[in-house]
């Protein structure tokens, strides 16, 4: 019997997960939540576009959250035992960059700039880069329109060169004492491996390819004489960067002695190269052809695979399409919605309607659950936090058309919901019209596990039976598999991921199927949102929008008929 251990970097907290590699059982986890900043994100009360985080926290959480997981693993589990742990596997979100020396130490470690947020990690949701984001779109298109071509056709301020160009051109102390940059995920692995050196941590595929415009067809990152019109310096920093990237099925490193000894688990097993979290959410999902794995959680990331064999087009508007990002030997398909729990987070913490209990995310689903598609008159639209796909504009907000003086809190709360699913199909939408056949979907996260409501609201809206993931940590377990896999079936593993899926993921016996009649109203309902989200979202729109108003009134007649 023998155990991997799975962590997982998310966007507030770091979870660990241990389990036996034989069933999937999950014999221990704990979940640290970082320190620093806000629910663990510096923020700018002056910029709403500013997030980043304090890679001291990614070194304290994998420490606390491990010692943690392997006790509660002795307690729950009779059969377990630190010296059967056998590998470890690690995901984390982004793009999340950090500037760091020659020895790979973040910035923000040293005295000189502590306290200045463009030396810590530019996290994920840091918006701040827009405008180089656009720069770096305007002239790919221009010179080299292969690199959009695989990422859906515009560079986001999500990604990894905008952020380093912007920290170029407002901090330039910040980037001129930077070495490289890399990656939260490959600095979380380095770190536990020993090969923090920017010359010799291994990067993921993942990371390279979906944010960074690598691909092996050109040469691996874009070329030095593109980066050099961006601005000469960035030119010169690709020289400090890669030139190889690596899938999740390629050890990293060996767990370092320091750490070995700090965790009391064996020393020398191996660390699987990481990857996005939701990239190894959709393998610990079963991602495979035809299924979409949707990660729900403060923003949503859907995934698909597709053969390597097969002619796939490229898809306007998707995140990226990436060999190995995913699945070793599958083009790894990403696209995603930039807030969901994000966007019911703000309306409960920020809003504050009703009070603490009526307020309350149970208070307002529950009553939510009460009212029937277009009975509220309600119609929003889910871009609070911009749109990543299809339209791939951080610069876009959130909208909510149709109250009256008679609004009440759970109604918007619905709508709010309805508006998250509305962008899911789209997603959806864009990828069948590319050829992409979707069979089956599968959702795994906190929302997808704890809140029937929104499962059946999605089920509705796209007209697809919602299932979801066996395990709560969906993320974690498929960092797990990497762990698996990268130890190998002779160390008591698995050779591929094949082996490791069906031996460890399933799904729950409980799914969400579609009702006709409600699917019925929200087909009406989601024309209106194609109205909104085309005219607000694209500036060749030349339709008109003075019926939607009076559209969402009637639908809301015929409900409360």
């Amino acid at each position: 019997m023998t155990y991997v251990i799975g962590l997982d970097y998310g966007t507030n907290s770091v979870r660990c997960l241990i389990v036996d590699t034989a069933n999937g059982n999950e014999s221990g986890t704990a979940i640290y939540e970082y320190e620093t900043g806000e629910a663990g994100i510096i923020l700018d009360p002056a910029d709403h576009n500013l997030a980043r985080q304090n890679p001291a926290d990614y070194v304290r959480g994998a420490q606390v959250s491990i010692t943690k997981a392997i006790a509660e693993a002795q307690k729950n589990d009779k059969d377990f035992n630190p010296d059967k742990i056998i590998g470890i596997g690690v995901d984390a979100t982004g793009s999340t960059p950090m500037p760091v020396d020659k020895t790979g130490t973040p910035l923000s470690m040293f005295d000189e700039f502590k306290g200045n947020p463009n030396a810590y990690v530019w996290l994920w949701k840091d918006h701040t880069s827009h405008a180089e984001a656009a720069e770096i779109t305007a002239l790919a298109q221009k010179d080299h329109p292969e690199y959009l071509a695989k990422c859906g056709g515009i560079y986001s301020s999500e990604w990894f060169f905008s952020k380093i160009l912007h920290c170029l051109r407002t901090d330039p102390k910040v980037f001129d004492n930077a070495y490289s940059w890399v990656e939260c995920v490959d600095y979380i692995t380095g770190f536990l491996t020993d090969t923090l050196r920017p010359d010799i941590v291994k990067r993921s595929r993942c990371a390279a390819g979906h944010k960074a415009m690598f691909n092996n067809r050109w040469g691996g990152l874009p070329a030095k004489e593109f980066l050099a019109i961006l601005n000469p310096r960035l030119a010169q920093l690709r020289e400090r960067l890669y030139s190889e990237s690596y899938t999740v099925d390629v050890p990293a490193g060996m767990l370092s002695d320091q750490w070995a000894h700090k965790l009391g688990i064996p020393v020398g097993i191996p660390v699987a190269v990481g990857a996005f979290d939701c990239h190894l959410g959709a393998i610990g999902a079963g991602v495979g052809p035809g299924k979409l794995v949707k990660i729900i959680g403060t923003s949503t990331c859907d995934v698909m695979v597709a053969p390597v064999t097969r002619d796939l087009p490229d898809i306007p508007g998707l995140c990226g399409i990436v060999d190995g990002s995913v699945l070793p030997g599958w083009y790894g398909l990403e696209a995603g919605q930039s807030a969901v729990g994000d966007i019911f987070n703000w309306f409960v913490n920020y809003i504050r309607p009703g009070g603490k209990d009526a307020g309350s995310h149970q208070g307002l689903t529950e009553k939510a659950a009460q009212l029937k598609p277009g009975q509220s008159g309600l119609l929003a639209l889910d871009w609070n936090n911009g749109n990543r796909t299809i339209l791939v504009d951080q610069r876009l907000t959130g909208l909510l058309l149709g109250q009256t003086l008679h609004t009440r809190p759970e109604e918007i709360y619905r709508a709010l919901i309805e508006a998250t699913a509305f962008g899911a199909l789209t997603i959806i939408n864009r990828l069948e019209e590319y050829g992409v056949k979707i069979d089956e979907v599968i959702n795994c996260g906190g929302i997808a596990e704890k809140n029937p409501l929104v499962m059946q609201i999605y089920a509705d809206i796209t007209g697809r039976e919602m299932k979801v993931s066996r395990s709560s940590q969906t993320c974690a377990l498929g960092s797990a598999m990497a762990a698996a896999v990268v130890a190998g079936k002779a160390s008591g593993g698995h050779d591929n991921f094949d082996q490791a899926q069906k031996a460890m993921s399933g799904l729950r016996d409980m799914t969400y199927k579609p009702d006709p009649g409600n699917n019925s109203v929200y087909q009406d309902l989601y024309k209106l949102y194609r109205q909104l989200h085309d005219a607000f979202g694209l500036e060749s729109f030349s339709g008109q929008m003075s019926n939607i108003m009076k559209e969402l009134l009637a639908i809301k007649d015929r409900a409360n008929i």
